[in-house]
């Protein structure tokens, strides 16, 4: 899929991928609240990293691109470089709105992650997640991009909650 150009679909009104704008932080907040998934501190954390985006074009470490379909913004991720490797970069988040799951967008979002990161010469993305019950869809997200689990550290956000981390070579090792 090109990058940046908005995609039609003859099922679906258009839709793009496209680069965060600045009128897309309260959609994205409200979307990430939705979720039920992350928490206050998880949401501020993503919020963050979006006002770094939007506050320093110039900056390097984080790229968000956003679904959006007939004018509402319906999910994001955002990636970057992992410092002090060759090619390895972070899907920091992915997440899609509650009311737009099972459309296959969380999919073409990661597809749009991986040709970004090739583009740039990125050869390895990292996920990590929680292992909390909240979390079983995101998991069988990654396992069914064909991501693997490549690590997990016990109690690691609080002592009944372990990190996954997930892993997925985009050039073949």
């Amino acid at each position: 899929m090109p990058l940046n150009v908005p995609v039609l679909s003859p099922v679906r009104e258009k839709i793009a991928i496209r680069p965060l704008r600045r009128s897309d932080r309260e959609p994205l907040r409200l979307l990430l609240e939705e979720t039920g998934v992350f928490t206050a501190d998880e949401v501020g954390i993503a919020l963050e990293l979006i006002d770094i985006v939007l506050g320093k074009p110039e900056q390097n470490d984080y790229v968000i691109f956003v679904y959006e379909e007939a004018g509402v913004v319906t999910g994001y991720y955002c990636i970057g470089p992992t410092p002090a490797t060759q090619g390895t970069y972070d899907l920091y988040w992915i997440a899609v709105a509650p009311a737009a799951h099972g459309r296959g967008i969380g999919g073409l979002l990661d597809e749009h992650a991986a040709e970004m990161i090739r583009s740039r010469g990125g050869r390895l993305v990292i996920a990590e997640t929680s292992s909390r019950s909240q979390y079983d869809a995101t998991r069988r997200f990654y396992i069914h991009r064909s991501y693997t689990e490549v690590a997990r550290i016990p109690g690691y956000y609080r002592p009944d909650d372990d990190l996954v981390v997930y892993g997925k070579y985009l050039v073949p090792q």
